[in-house]
């Protein structure tokens, strides 16, 4: 088990060993789903994005619009 912390601006510590394993580094985005145990964080990684392409089957269009999405954070 390993163990982070929330900041007072209530940011989340993930601990390094856990970044390398999943891929998340600055800029990451991550998704958080509610369970009825706790709270589930998900990378959003491009591993991730690649092993689901085509999971929707809407010809590329989610992918693409993801993409942008992701270019236009970049930017800011």
């Amino acid at each position: 088990m390993e163990t982070g912390y929330v900041t007072t601006k209530g940011q989340l510590v993930i601990p390094s060993k856990m970044r390398r394993r999943f891929g998340i580094k600055p800029g990451t985005r991550v998704n958080f789903f509610e369970e009825e145990d706790g709270i589930k964080i998900i990378p959003m990684t491009e591993e991730l994005i690649d092993a689901n392409k085509g999971f929707m089957k809407t010809g590329g269009k989610l992918l693409k619009a993801l993409m942008e999405e992701k270019k236009k954070e970049r930017e800011l």
